[in-house]
């Protein structure tokens, strides 16, 4: 089969032919038919993470169940959404609830199948998904109904599961209070739309881009602002001059996670959800820690529990009350994958949604 596949870190992405194994005990073979280019696979090839390679990209996607293993018991002909970070159930933070934490999902890369010549391969977070087909274990998929369009459902397992569990489970923003949002990639603009839906008011949406603005204010934005040395004083106008109640940091830097800090009110919240690099450190004043009264906290995958919320949110994109529209920017085959990656790399549209023919 054919997959998009990675050589190396800054080396040009090729889409190669790849085998993979059959399905074993408790696995499932499925045919994508959807797979969202997400911000965290251009971390596999840009120097922001080390996975090994070669490397199939891909870990935001949607598909159907073709082939089942001994044991499995997730039909054939099923829709599902693929889940990059499986709960074990069994370790402390699964017993404790928090199994976007679980011990069993920590490697940014795994070994699955080989490249034509026989080199061993990897798959991104354990799906690679910029594939024809994938081979996952059962409980890396969640079903959804079949009728969903699989550009729309693919993006329920990543955009739109980590950036609306941040506002709803991580944050819990209450209606009524004021959000900031730094970065509007498909994660921020999922942002902008749980917090609209959870009654926020101001929203104000921040991006280097000025092209983000129509994005930003379909996506939920009362107000588009591009950074500057004046936008502390400008959230701080729109907000009776105290700052947001809430800050949601989706670029993965120092810098903005400091930019989020400011814009933040005494007593406020801070959430980071853009994955950073190891060489990018922050630094904050240990009096305005005490004095500022701010929270700063991460946001893991939406602190979301994907068998139980990917379901939920799949019937309120049935019901029409969650649109997906605004985040996608494009449908392109999968020979056009690379492109779609230098578009995301300079910051161009919300999400390219890569598609594979029935």
């Amino acid at each position: 089969m054919r997959a998009l596949v990675a050589r190396g870190p800054g080396l040009p992405l090729r889409v190669e032919q790849v085998r993979l194994p059959p399905p074993g005990p408790g696995e499932l073979r499925v045919r994508v038919r959807a797979a969202g280019v997400c911000h965290s696979d251009l971390s596999m090839v840009n120097g922001t993470l080390a996975p090994a390679y070669p490397l199939v990209l891909g870990h935001e996607a949607a598909g159907v169940v073709v082939e089942a293993g001994a044991g499995a018991r997730v039909p054939v002909g099923t829709q599902v959404v693929l889940n990059w970070a499986p709960a074990c159930r069994a370790c402390w933070f699964c017993r404790h609830d928090e199994p976007w934490l679980c011990a069993a999902n920590t490697a940014p890369a795994q070994p699955r199948g080989e490249t034509a010549d026989g080199t061993p391969l990897h798959v991104t977070l354990g799906l690679g998904a910029f594939a024809e087909e994938v081979v996952v274990s059962e409980a890396a998929v969640v079903p959804v109904p079949v009728d969903l369009p699989p550009e729309r459902a693919a993006l329920l397992g990543c955009a739109v599961l980590t950036g609306t569990g941040a506002v709803r489970n991580t944050a819990r923003v209450a209606a009524g209070q004021s959000v900031a949002v730094i970065g509007l990639g498909g994660v921020g603009l999922s942002v902008l739309t749980a917090a609209r839906a959870a009654g926020a008011t101001p929203i104000v949406a921040i991006d280097v881009a000025e092209a983000k603005r129509d994005l930003a204010l379909a996506a939920g934005a009362s107000d588009f602002l591009l950074p500057d040395d004046l936008l502390s004083k400008r959230v701080r106008a729109l907000t009776e001059g105290r700052g947001v109640d809430h800050a949601f940091e989706c670029v993965g830097r120092a810098a903005t996670i400091h930019t989020a800090w400011r814009l933040t009110r005494r007593g406020g919240a801070v959430t980071v959800v853009g994955m950073g690099g190891r060489d990018d450190p922050l630094s904050l004043a240990a009096a305005d820690i005490f004095h500022s009264a701010r929270t700063l906290r991460s946001s893991v995958y939406g602190s979301s529990d994907p068998d139980r919320e990917v379901p939920a949110l799949a019937r309120q994109v049935g019901d029409g009350t969650l649109d997906l529209a605004p985040l996608i920017s494009g449908l392109v085959p999968l020979d056009e994958a690379p492109t779609a990656f230098d578009r995301l790399a300079r910051g161009e549209g919300a999400r390219w949604v890569v598609t594979f023919p029935d």
